[in-house]
């Protein structure tokens, strides 16, 4: 008896969480539906998304990986992030994985909300990568966007806290009809917005380029190989224009 109640007593100490799953990188996706970007823009986008993690490259981009899986998670965001659009973290290993996480992210597109907070999509982004239940050797928040920060708290020093936390941020700036800033928005997101080891933003200047130039970001960042010189690579820098009072 004494035998078995010091074995309930000790039990639940010797109890200990199940590791972090491990894989090659933690990548979060975070895209932008604010109001200045229409409802066909935003179709445009999340389609682009859809193609990208269904296209080979992509998965052989994965397969290619020390440990050949990613973990990956997908929100939308405008002056607030939209937890309804929320695609929990999912493990990435082959096609059929990919083709499951592609479905989720394929929902309606039912309009857009006022207001453009990168620093809460930031906020936003490295709360999830810091709480999911992986271990990436590199963890990246992939943002795309039409606008500079108009809303919630500065951006700068919510980069600052991604990237103290080894948290490296990508940009996609649509400059296809980009809200109006004092500059141009890929600058700005070189400036203000993107950071960490080989980080990089990439413009998107026409609609028909989305698909090509989110498959591309993806491979980057799944691949860890170094942008082209198309891209801007860029550490960031923190500059005037990035606590400016931006409004749509």
């Amino acid at each position: 008896m004494m035998e078995t109640l010091l074995a309930l007593t000790v039990a639940p100490a010797q109890m200990t969480a199940a590791p972090p799953a491990q894989v090659d990188v933690e990548l979060l996706l975070a895209v932008d539906v604010s109001a200045s970007m229409d409802i066909e823009e935003a179709r445009t986008q999340r389609l682009g998304y859809v193609e990208a993690l269904k296209h080979p490259d992509f998965i052989n981009a994965v397969k290619s990986g020390m440990l050949g899986r990613i973990a990956i998670g997908y929100y939308e965001w405008s002056g607030a992030v939209n937890l309804q659009s929320v695609v929990q973290w999912q493990l990435i290993d082959d096609a059929e994985d990919a083709q499951r996480f592609a479905e989720k992210v394929d929902k309606p597109v039912t309009g857009s909300r006022r207001g453009t907070s990168l620093s809460n999509a930031i906020l936003f982004g490295t709360q999830s990568i810091d709480s999911n239940a992986f271990s990436g050797a590199r963890r990246v928040l992939d943002l795309s966007g039409d606008g500079p920060n108009n809303s919630g708290p500065a951006v700068a020093p919510a980069r600052a806290a991604a990237l103290e936390r080894g948290i490296v941020i990508n940009g996609l700036a649509v400059l296809i009809r980009p809200s109006v800033s004092l500059t141009p928005l890929d600058q700005y997101y070189k400036n203000c917005v993107v950071g960490g080891p080989g980080s990089f933003v990439l413009p998107v200047h026409e609609p028909e380029d989305f698909a090509i130039a989110i498959r591309q970001k993806l491979i980057l960042e799944v691949s860890g190989v170094a942008p082209s010189v198309s891209a801007l690579p860029t550490a960031g820098e923190d500059t005037a224009e990035c606590t400016f009072p931006f409004w749509q």
